[in-house]
């Protein structure tokens, strides 16, 4: 096959499992080229060690002259609508320039500020895009729902302020149903919606209407391996420091283990939102938690820490799918996992790692607690944890699975 790829990913899950689709399809003797703006992250496993990657400009069409007075009250509808035209100008240059290069398929992957774009609307050849997630900020309540109305007023609805604060959440809502208007039109002119686990179907269906194929990923065990350094009574979690890897649920649960016993809690991240950063390491020192974070380091030194690791904590808000415990179980190190969102299909209760049901953080604590005091409960674990991932979690499999839904839409088109 020839196949156009396209994305438009930050560092993090979505950009490894991208790395590794390209790597493995190039293995089985495909041939690739990709297609990016430079919003797109390039420091962060670069396609362009593997192949050819366009850089196609991401301009922001200039806004029309309005009335300062027109203006500034709807920025937030004038601002979705100039991303979303400049991002549909991007594409289309993009869609030309693969309609004219002889390829067989589209496989497109999310983007950073739509997670669909209009990619799929352009190109004349079969399309399939791998959707980490939608757009969750338009869909949760997390921490509100963006649709809410605002609370009812103090006074009376008439007064100055409240008009003015009724129309400011108005027009900024309407800013939010254009973009899920695109988002619906652009999922939509795909052939196959990819995801990465039943509960990321489940999300695709709730929020776009759609019927997604699951196609699991797979993890690098090459990398991924015990490190052959003495395991120790620390807990690691791994993930991006922003609100959505609720750290402070970690926190908060490494907090109730005896004071003599409490472990450190080393947090990798790819990136860290400061301020967020700046929360957790407040709460923690409250709590008397050694929190100790660990930003950007090497592949090297993340698998030192997770084989050296007694226990990875596991605290995302509804996370789709989630590497991190199953590169955990690589490097033999068990998991204490809360049991929602796409952990739940990886880590099996007593087999890999403990499912928590609900964010109790004293009932986290005990589990974490019950692998400290046993080492060799975690070395049988650990043992079982990496066959586990190599059995069912391989990137063989993974790109079986992708190489066989892309055969199949050439075959039906």
């Amino acid at each position: 096959m020839k196949i156009a790829i396209w994305h438009n990913l930050p560092s993090g899950g979505g950009k490894r499992a991208l790395y590794h689709h390209v790597k493995g399809l190039l293995e089985r003797g495909h041939t690739l080229e990709s297609w990016c703006p430079p919003t797109a992250d390039q420091s962060y496993l670069p396609l362009n060690e593997l192949i050819k990657e366009n850089i196609v400009p991401l301009a922001q069409s200039p806004m029309k002259r309005r009335s300062k007075f027109i203006k500034q009250p709807f920025s937030p509808y004038f601002h979705a609508l100039n991303s979303i035209q400049a991002m549909d100008t991007h594409c289309q240059q993009c869609a030309a320039e693969i309609n004219c290069g002889g390829f067989d398929v589209l496989f497109a992957n999310a983007c950073t500020f739509f997670r669909t774009t209009a990619i799929g609307r352009y190109v004349k050849v079969p399309t399939a895009i791998y959707l980490q997630e939608p757009n969750r900020e338009l869909y949760e309540a997390i921490p509100s729902l963006p649709w809410a109305a605002i609370p009812p007023p103090a006074k009376a609805w008439w007064s100055n302020s409240y008009v003015s604060a009724f129309l400011k959440n108005l027009i900024q809502v309407q800013g939010y149903r254009l973009q899920v208007r695109e988002e619906l039109q652009n999922a939509r002119a795909f052939d196959v919606v990819l995801v990465n686990s039943l509960f990321s179907r489940e999300s695709v269906l709730r929020a776009y209407g759609l019927d997604a194929k699951v196609c699991y990923l797979g993890i690098d065990t090459e990398l991924f391996k015990p490190s052959q350094v003495p395991r120790k009574k620390i807990v690691v979690g791994l993930g991006s420091i922003y609100s959505g890897k609720g750290l402070e649920r970690a926190v908060r649960a490494i907090s109730t283990i005896q004071k003599e016993k409490r472990p450190d809690l080393i947090w990798i991240g790819n990136f860290s939102v400061n301020n967020y950063q700046q929360k957790v390491a407040q709460l923690a020192r409250s709590l008397e938690v050694n929190f100790i974070p660990k930003v950007r380091i090497a592949d090297a030194e993340i698998v030192k820490l997770l084989s050296q690791a007694s226990v990875m904590i596991y605290t995302p808000v509804l996370e789709p799918f989630g590497f991190a415990p199953l590169e955990a179980n690589a490097c033999e190190t068990p998991v204490v996992a809360i049991a929602e969102g796409g952990v739940r299909e990886s880590i099996k209760d007593g087999i890999n790692g403990f499912l928590i049901n609900g964010d109790d953080p004293i009932l986290i604590g005990k589990a974490i607690s019950s692998l400290l005091d046993n080492p060799d409960i975690v070395e049988k674990m650990g043992e079982r944890a990496r066959k586990y991932v190599l059995e069912n979690w391989s990137w063989k499999q993974a790109n079986d699975c992708l190489e066989n839904y892309l055969f199949s839409l050439i075959v039906k088109h």
